[in-house]
């Protein structure tokens, strides 16, 4: 309360200096002709205009923040109609005080001038003792727009920040000398080595709502050995949502940001009204898939969410990331195996569920191509258990989830997903109904990955191991996976596998040496070739398939071609298999041929190619004596 009379009398001193400054200027510096009591007269009521005006308008009672623009702007208003008051004061009283009536226009001036500045000292003193401490890091700001400047603002008022912004970085030239809170821009993104060095910064912050990887990487690159820590921002949504994210909650750039893809807008919201209001069912519920798909149907209100898995600590982990609860003692979570004929039908009988996601799966590539029996029973014979279930109690929309692998497969796990999908579509077919399956590829973060894996290697001190220097993999985020899954439930016609567009493949050598990189270590890279019937490029599309996108520009329809129960067999299904790995280990042997007479470039520590040779013999295994072959 003391502060804001204080501020009062200093507008009061700012006015009555102001007065004697116009009359003095008024008589063209001379003292002459000028009558003190007059000028005392007139300051004071200049003071009681300031004191009516500025307290009826707020101007002392903190309703801006000291020193801001907002305040500047009423200070301005208040002063303007103090001087008006005092201009029609002179203009009758001023024969009788022998006050010049051009007075209070020449005050103007003078006064909001002087008030400014008092203003501004202070919040110059204030910020002076708000700024971070020495031990603060210095860091430069890439993006002085609302994110950055909002950021600068922060960090100059904060004494705990851990940073100390040293300047700006911008590529806009009309930016070049901007300044806020007394940081400058010093420079565009192609300045950075430099300013780095200039400023002894160790630290970059990247203040943009959504930088898309290919900025990142440029950045990364640029900054590379200058021992450098490059952080971003959350999203600005999420700062702005109400969410627990700030505009100072840095995180370290991630692989995801480097090799990650902007999501696609599928618009969720506008098509997921055939979930509102129904029963739905998802198996694998406990999975990365399956435990997504699950937070992201919860909030379109379903009647009921049933989340199905055999893994009681997975299921559980899903109802905690959602309710934050994990007592398994609701109808929310259900113990059941897909591989388990009567006891699935007998939850959908029970449940009768409307909707239908099926994410249960193996997934392991490698592990399955010795063990191809397992995916025959979970992947093949667990979809059928499933769609028969879905089918006795009239499930409207079933989708099943699939893999890039299935599109011209060559492992055991591409052959099982593909005769899932073929399984889907006869059903479809069968009911009439909407029953769909989802193709994509690989998913970050998701359990059992190549980017978990790689972090691991690389925490150990690695080395990090690749099956090939070319190999290359489509990718995409796990909440992107599930929105494609949940738009299809609604878009895709009976029997149509949906295919996102995942842009242009990633190699997988770049991710390992980018990890690496990020890491700050001396890691070994270690091609150990390509697995048994494993891809040196996946497909998304089958060669002889029309890539038809006729109601989204990113979402391929495909068809499907139908295969019946009473159509399986399972030796000829691996059959094919075999001689899919077949095929595939005379073209590694040709691939290796051809990589042996070519040297291979990079920085990192490789094995040679007889190592890369020798290591797909020993990873490599007989088709006649593979494990789990009934």
């Amino acid at each position: 309360m003391l502060w804001r009379w204080i501020q009062f009398a200093l507008d009061a001193g700012a006015w009555t200096l102001a007065i004697l400054m116009a009359v003095v200027l008024r008589y063209e510096l001379t003292e002459q002709t000028l009558a003190p009591n007059g000028v005392v007269v007139f300051s004071l009521l200049a003071i009681g205009s300031q004191a009516l005006v500025g307290f009826s308008m707020a101007l002392y009672q903190g309703r801006h923040s000291f020193g801001s623009f907002e305040e500047a702007r009423l200070l301005i208003a208040v002063t303007i109609i103090v001087a008006t008051i005092l201009v029609l004061l002179s203009t009758f009283l001023g024969f009788t005080l022998q006050i010049p009536r051009s007075t209070g226009v020449i005050a103007f001036p003078f006064a909001a001038l002087f008030m400014a500045a008092t203003r501004y000292v202070k919040r110059m003193f204030v910020e002076s003792k708000q700024k971070p401490g020495a031990n603060a890091q210095q860091a430069l700001i890439y993006g002085a727009g609302f994110l950055g400047t909002n950021l600068v603002t922060r960090m100059m008022q904060d004494p705990a920040s851990p940073y100390f912004p040293a300047g700006f970085v911008d590529d806009d030239p009309a930016k070049k000398h901007l300044r806020v809170s007394s940081v400058q821009v010093l420079g565009t993104g192609e300045d950075l080595p430099e300013l780095i060095r200039r400023t002894r910064a160790t630290v970059l912050i990247l203040a943009f709502a959504a930088a898309d990887s290919a900025f990142i990487r440029g950045v990364s690159d640029r900054v590379a050995g200058l021992g450098v820590k490059v952080l971003v921002l959350p999203p600005l949504k999420d700062m702005l949502g109400g969410g627990d994210h700030s505009v100072t909650d840095f995180r370290e750039v991630d692989v995801e940001d480097l090799i990650g893809r902007r999501p696609v807008d599928i618009k969720v919201e506008e098509i997921a009204g055939y979930i509102t209001g129904k029963r739905v069912l998802v198996t694998g519920a406990g999975g990365s898939i399956g435990s997504e798909l699950c937070r992201q149907i919860h909030p379109f209100a379903p009647a009921e969410l049933i989340m199905v898995d055999h893994d009681e600590t997975a299921l559980q982990a899903t109802q905690i990331s959602m309710t934050g609860r994990g007592l398994l003692d609701g109808r929310d979570t259900v113990l059941a195996s897909i591989r388990d004929a009567g006891s699935l039908a007998e939850v959908f009988r029970e449940r009768r569920p409307e909707v239908v996601f099926h994410a249960a799966a193996l997934k392991h590539a490698p592990l399955l191509q010795q063990y191809p029996a397992e995916a025959w029973k979970t992947n093949v014979l667990g979809t059928l258990n499933v769609l028969r279930a879905a089918e006795a109690v009239g499930v409207e929309a079933f989708v099943n989830i699939s893999t890039d692998k299935a599109a011209a497969p060559t492992t055991v796990l591409g052959h099982s997903k593909r005769v899932a999908e073929r399984l889907t579509a006869w059903m479809a077919g069968r009911t009439g109904r909407r029953y769909v399956s989802v193709r994509f590829g690989n998913v970050m973060g998701s359990r059992g990955s190549m980017l978990p894996l790689f972090s691991e290697q690389i925490r150990n001190g690695g080395p990090v191991t690749v099956t090939h220097p070319e190999v290359t993999r489509f990718f995409m985020t796990i909440p992107e996976a599930c929105q494609l899954v949940i738009q299809a439930g609604a878009i895709g016609s009976g029997g149509e596998v949906l295919i996102l567009d995942m842009g242009e493949p990633v190699r997988i050598l770049d991710v390992a040496q980018r990890m690496i990189a990020m890491s700050g270590k001396d890691i070994e890279i270690v091609y150990t070739g390509l697995r048994p019937a494993e891809k040196l490029h996946e497909d998304l599309v089958d060669p002889d398939v029309v890539d038809a996108r006729p109601l989204h520009p990113k979402i391929s329809h495909a068809a499907s071609a139908g295969i019946a129960p009473d159509q399986l067999d399972y030796d000829r299904w691996l059959a094919a298999c075999e001689r899919s790995e077949e095929a595939m280990l005379e073209a590694q042997v040709q691939e290796e041929t051809e990589l042996s007479h070519e040297p291979v470039a990079g920085p990192e520590r490789i094995t040679s190619p007889e190592r890369i040779s020798g290591a797909a013999r020993v990873t490599g295994t007989e088709p006649s004596r593979r494990a789990g072959t009934p």
